[in-house]
């Protein structure tokens, strides 16, 4: 694999706090795979023999229902760590929204390095309660929020998430990116119909508060307004 140096999520991945030598080490247990739009990294329910960081694209997680029909219980970015270390078996799938890019790791030889490498540990924990309050906000939002307010924290999440400085924008400027998911996928992850997604953006539109130019394109207008509608709860 490339050197770890070079990675363009250095800085936010969860080996930021390894030295050199430490990633230099890291990175001949690791390998750079290319995933494509649709094709599926981790299986839910199989063995968990990989671990991998995000460095470019989206991936969503997602849980099989008995009657077929599947749950996204989250959305992954670059930097974000995906897989379970230290567990036995993956509790869901992983699969690429967009094309990506994953560092991935085998479990087994990630978990031997973690363990020799407290300040790593320390990370895998921080991220651990990160996204335990990411589950706790994402519990209040669909079990409190109305749609409007539902559509409008997932498009603020989406565009800082998606923003290449991996940094919450504060200042109520104009910002563009491109919907990972479409809108049967959006209603998947907020509990809402397809048409209820639809009738809710073209609303969010007519406000001014978006722009769709296209199908997949999202433009937050008016920041300020739209963070003021998502915490109206």
């Amino acid at each position: 694999m490339n050197n770890c140096e070079q990675c363009v999520v250095r800085n936010r991945a969860i080996c930021a706090g390894l030295t050199a030598a430490e990633l230099d080490v890291l990175s001949q247990l690791g390998r750079k795979q290319q995933v494509s739009r649709g094709q599926t990294l981790v299986w839910e329910g199989d063995e968990a023999l990989l671990v991998a960081n995000v460095i470019k694209g989206v991936l969503k997680l997602g849980i099989s229902m008995p009657d077929g029909r599947e749950q996204i219980v989250g959305v992954v970015f670059p930097s974000d760590f995906i897989g379970r270390p230290f567990g036995q078996q993956s509790e869901h799938s992983v699969t690429a929204l967009t094309d990506a890019e994953v560092c991935v790791f085998p479990r087994k030889s990630f978990d031997d390095f973690a363990r020799l490498h407290p300040d790593l540990e320390h990370k895998l924990l921080q991220r651990t309660l990160s996204e335990l309050d990411r589950a706790r906000g994402w519990m209040l939002m669909l079990g409190r929020k109305t749609a409007s307010e539902k559509i409008a924290t997932f498009l603020l999440e989406l565009g800082d998430r998606l923003n290449d400085s991996g940094c919450q924008q504060s200042d109520n400027v104009i910002s563009r990116f491109e919907l990972p998911v479409d809108r049967q996928q959006m209603g998947d992850v907020l509990g809402l119909t397809i048409e209820t997604v639809s009738r809710q953006l073209t609303k969010l539109k007519s406000s001014g508060m978006i722009d769709l130019p296209d199908r997949r394109s999202v433009i937050i207008k008016d920041r300020e307004r739209l963070q003021n509608l998502a915490s109206a709860c």
